[in-house]
């Protein structure tokens, strides 16, 4: 994660500006840890167990955060790999039981974050990203659309599983 005390993050400008991002993504990934383990999880897999409203939360919170990395300096290509992510987390995170599971491992937030501090490691950072943004709003709309068609096809299958056993 980014850390700004660390010396690393401190010469990168954009460190104080993305510090709020560690917070969001300690909550959605690493807020609770299951006493007597290591094993940490956030919100992002409680909210999985509310049908539909969690989903799309949990995706409206990566995308948001993607979209602040992209404006503070992300790389298409890192922003490409970090929508790829949040579209794994949130397509198989809507299928019920095994998505609720995937959550608690995957960890799309903490994974962008880990992206983002080894780009800007490796001093590919870019300045602004604003010619970025049009094509993540793109990504982030079509991944949208992508969640909505999944969980309808995956209610009319279940509807049609509970309709022919009665």
């Amino acid at each position: 994660m980014i850390e700004p005390g660390n010396t690393r993050y401190s010469r990168t400008p954009q460190s104080e500006k993305l510090k709020w991002i560690n917070h969001v993504v300690k909550l959605m990934d690493n807020q609770f840890k299951i006493p007597g383990t290591n094993f940490r999880f956030g919100l992002d897999p409680i909210l999985g167990f509310l049908p539909v409203a969690g989903d799309l939360a949990s995706f409206g919170v990566s995308a948001m955060l993607v979209l602040t990395m992209a404006r503070h300096g992300a790389s298409g290509k890192l922003v490409t790999l970090m929508l790829l992510n949040i579209a794994l987390d949130t397509v198989i995170g809507s299928i019920p039981v095994l998505g609720n599971l995937f959550d608690f491992f995957f960890k799309a937030n903490e994974r962008n974050v880990r992206l983002l501090t080894k780009h800007y490691e490796q001093g590919k950072y870019q300045g602004s990203g604003k010619g970025v943004l049009i094509g993540v709003l793109i990504g982030v709309v079509l991944l949208f659309i992508l969640l909505i068609w999944v969980l309808w096809e995956l209610a009319e299958w279940i509807y049609g599983i509970l309709a022919g056993l009665f």
